[in-house]
């Protein structure tokens, strides 16, 4: 019969080894300690979110162009 390595006497042996790296990430700064704050969040600017409403304005402006030269 064949060895199985992740079933060894251990019994929680990860070969991997994710499972240990997960849990001492979670251990290590999972809940803020006692009297503690987080600094708010910052505001988004507008900035990204007008860059993209002008792209789609663009785009639709071209695709129109395009379907108006392809039937002409």
């Amino acid at each position: 019969m064949a060895t199985n390595p992740q079933n060894q006497a251990g019994g929680n042996y990860d070969p991997a080894g994710s499972t240990q790296m997960f849990r001492a990430f979670v251990d290590e700064g999972g809940t803020p300690q006692t009297g503690s704050r987080r600094a708010p969040a910052p505001q988004q600017s507008a900035g990204p979110r007008v860059g993209v409403i002008v792209g789609i304005i663009v785009a639709v402006l071209v695709v129109a162009g395009a379907a108006w030269l392809a039937l002409a």
